[in-house]
């Protein structure tokens, strides 16, 4: 198969999807790898280190489309890209179609075949290629809470572990998944004093086992919430519905109960944000206020730490490239069920149910087409 990798032209977007190691593991195999020139050089790989694999290095995004009959990405495609996916080509990338229609419709129109990395679903129904970024964005989320609660970034001004003689910040975090351990964990390993809130009464208890002492659980609910975001001073967005829209667990209205220089960090914006006064920021400029409140909104979170994160993504997705690229999509689908729950639409079809929902669009089953 002829692979290609185009380098991410999303603000910020540093990652590239396929290491050089990835790039002789597929040529080993027999496959051909063409990668637009830099497109690894944010994450600290050089054209060089690609040829020295096998790797063929392609000066411009066109060309690297057109020769490719799989297209391996990070993030979504944008708009300068709809018109050069072909009718047929594989794209295999985070696509998050239900917070976005334009990029639905664009990819209904280009009669590709869609394949989504935070759809692919193991039989735990775990999400194996969503995992990686999200340990990474847990823990970011954080990091980046805690900077924007510095005084000159508009933020309380209050040191997140606290000092001797004074108090920690308080830290909520809504959801129990792979986002909200990490950054329950990583708040916690700075000292802060944290809850963690969930729906599942197991996972709370699961956390309430193995997280340290100043980690406190509590029961997701409108009460609840309401209740804990007038006394914290960061509130992180964890929460995830397979392949759907984020509900808005913190609405409009409950800003006006949080103190000033509150700071929301809603990791689930690229589906659409679980705050609902989120809206997609970038590195670039990654904050804005709304009545006081500072609000971090940045759809890529892990760009910021191309290095790490590149490695940890394609750790995760090259043995489904792989697969991909060894049998085709449609036999590898038929063999791999985590891959067949993977495709969203098909030769303008959409054949993930979630997405068809968000837009009240058609939908064919996909087993139709293999």
């Amino acid at each position: 198969m002829i692979v290609g990798v185009p380098k991410e032209i999303k603000n910020n977007e540093n990652r590239v999807a396929l290491t050089p190691a990835g790039a002789k593991e597929l040529i080993k195999r027999g496959h051909t790898v063409y990668l637009q020139t830099s497109a690894g050089t944010g994450s600290g790989f050089l054209d060089e280190e690609y040829e020295s694999a096998g790797a063929q290095v392609l000066p411009t995004i066109e060309a690297t489309y057109e020769i490719a009959e799989m297209i391996l990405k990070v993030k979504e495609p944008i708009e300068p890209e709809y018109g050069l996916i072909k009718e047929g080509q594989l794209v295999f990338t985070y696509f998050h179609f239900a917070s976005y229609e334009p990029l639905a419709k664009a990819m209904i129109a280009s009669k590709s075949v869609c394949l989504a990395y935070e759809t692919v679903e193991k039989e735990d129904h775990s999400l194996p290629l969503l995992v990686p970024m999200s340990e990474v964005a847990g823990r970011m989320s954080i990091q980046e809470g805690a900077k924007y609660l510095e005084k000159p970034l508009k933020g309380r001004g209050i040191l997140l572990g606290g000092v001797p003689g004074v108090r920690p910040a308080k830290v909520l975090i809504l959801g129990g998944g792979v986002v909200g351990t990490n950054a329950a964990k990583m708040a916690a390993g700075l000292g802060a004093d944290v809850t963690i809130m969930d729906l599942n009464l197991n996972r709370l208890r699961y956390l309430d086992d193995v997280m340290p002492a100043n980690v406190n659980t509590f029961m997701s609910n409108e009460y609840n919430i309401r209740e804990l975001i007038s006394t914290h001073d960061l509130i992180v967005g964890a929460v995830l519905i397979h392949g759907a829209k984020a509900p808005h667990l913190v609405t409009r209205d409950m800003l006006k109960d949080m103190r000033p220089g509150t700071v929301l960090v809603d990791v689930a914006v690229d589906q659409g944000g679980c705050i609902e006064t989120c809206k997609p920021t970038t590195h670039q400029d990654p904050t804005y206020i709304i009545d006081d409140i500072v609000h971090y909104c940045v759809a890529n979170m892990p760009g910021a730490v191309p290095y790490t994160s590149t490695l940890a993504l394609t750790n995760a997705t090259l043995p489904y490239a792989l697969e991909l690229a060894d049998k085709g999509w449609k036999k590898a689908c038929n063999e791999n069920n985590e891959l067949k729950l993977g495709l969203n639409i098909i030769h303008g079809d959409i054949v993930y149910k979630a997405v068809s929902e968000a837009f009240a669009l058609p939908y064919k089953a996909v087993e139709n087409f293999l």
